[in-house]
């Protein structure tokens, strides 16, 4: 053999070799999700930040219709045909994926001890075992206010139930705005931003909702009728006709200045700071007695799995490290204001409506809607029940006790919790 055939030999093998190492490396990771209005974050902001530190790894955010996500993942996981990466919405939904093999095990994912037990219940199995999605944001409830009609009337941010329904007498009393924009016709409302926002302050968060899990409190116990018996206070000063009201009209009475309060998720930041013309500003749950430990719910809202089929699961594995990442969380948290990192590491939010409601966090003690863990499953299901309830309590149909009761026996015939 020629010095010259050997050199040649040599040099095709070079060629092939690295050729070779670039066609392994160089991998498409698909994300599926429902959250299309979110392509722009991911396309400008997310992804680049994760594919400058990991060559060879790119990323496709490919998201499907919200109402037509479930339907349309599921047929893709049976068929094989789905992305290597799985946004997850909470609780039953993608504990069902998990069950069924879709979805790995990501407890022992690098990153994941940078999340509370809080922040993982949605995404973890029933006895603790195994955790299947990375935690990305959440949603907090609390009141949104008008600032320009607060310091007009010479109203304080109320801290106590006391100074709460005093703010709100004042503001009837004026008669220029509506004292709190909420309906009851969408039945959720009235759950969401009425009973799940101000119960954690009597149910004590996550010791009562665990509690009502393992059969040690009842919805008839005074800690779970009493945030009712508040709420039915609230129907003197929701407007004439709150009973046709829907929760676009809650949003347009307040987006035009025409209530003062609103009983709110934090999801409303983005569209409030686009349609509000006034300044806003932002209060948790008031607590019965001044000095009272406060607490609020800080509701699970999305995450994200691995395709357990997936033939990228190393490169997928580094994407959701990223995800678990004090670098993900400021930048999807800032990105998306209201929807808050459930990272450990705090964030420092630019948006300052976000920022009021984050810092609760500091605070306040977190918990997550009472009726989404575990108690959903069966018929009737305690979430469905809870906003029917919650709208017949305001509407003064049924008393705080009946409603009370109606749910601990809808909930009795069918749920028996494990000893």
């Amino acid at each position: 053999m020629t010095r010259n055939t050997l050199k040649g030999l040599l040099l095709a093998s070079s060629i092939l070799g690295t050729a070779g190492i670039a066609h392994a490396a160089d991998v498409t990771l698909t994300i599926e999700s429902w959250r299309n209005d979110d392509l722009p974050i991911w396309q400008e902001k997310i992804i680049p930040a994760f594919e400058a530190k990991n060559p060879g790894i790119k990323v496709v955010f490919s998201p499907t219709a919200p109402t037509e996500y479930n339907a349309a993942l599921n047929a893709k996981l049976d068929a094989g045909s789905a992305g290597d990466l799985i946004t997850c919405r909470p609780f039953d939904v993608s504990l069902e994926l998990y069950n069924k093999g879709h979805l790995s095990d990501l407890t022992k994912l690098a990153g994941m001890e940078n999340f509370s037990d809080v922040a993982k219940s949605a995404w973890t199995t029933d006895d603790g075992s195994a955790t299947f999605c990375v935690p990305m944001a959440s949603v907090i409830h609390g009141f949104i206010y008008n600032k320009d009609a607060f310091d007009q009337l010479g109203i304080a941010v109320p801290a106590t139930e006391a100074e709460f329904f005093a703010a709100l007498d004042k503001i009837k009393a004026d008669g220029n705005y509506i004292p709190m924009a909420m309906g009851t016709k969408d039945l959720w409302e009235a759950a969401t931003m009425g009973y799940q926002n101000i119960g954690p302050n009597y149910w004590k968060g996550e010791e009562g909702r665990l509690a009502l899990i393992k059969g040690e409190q009842k919805l008839t116990d005074p800690q779970w009728v009493e945030p009712f018996k508040t709420l039915a206070k609230w129907k003197d000063y929701l407007g004439d006709g709150f009973e046709a009201q829907t929760y676009p009209d809650s949003q347009n009475l307040f987006t035009l200045g025409r209530a003062a309060i609103y009983p709110a998720g934090s999801w409303e930041i983005g569209l409030f700071n686009t349609q509000a013309q006034f300044k806003m500003g932002a209060f948790p749950p008031p607590v019965k007695t001044a000095g009272d430990t406060c607490y609020i719910s800080d509701h699970n809202d999305i995450g994200i799995g691995l395709n357990a089929k997936s033939a990228n699961a190393d490169a997928a594995k580094a994407f959701l490290s990223f995800v678990a990442s004090p670098e993900f969380a400021d930048i999807y948290a800032n990105s998306l204001p209201g929807f808050f990192s459930l990272n450990s590491t705090a964030v420092k939010m630019t948006d300052p409506l976000a920022q009021e409601f984050v810092s609760w966090r500091e605070k306040c003690k977190p918990t997550i809607r009472s009726t989404y863990q575990i108690l959903a499953r069966g018929t009737p299901s305690l979430e469905n029940e809870t906003w029917t309830e919650s709208a017949n309590v305001i509407n003064g149909t049924d008393t705080p006790e009946v409603a009370a009761e109606k749910l601990q026996k809808g909930l009795d015939s069918w749920y028996k919790p494990a000893k």
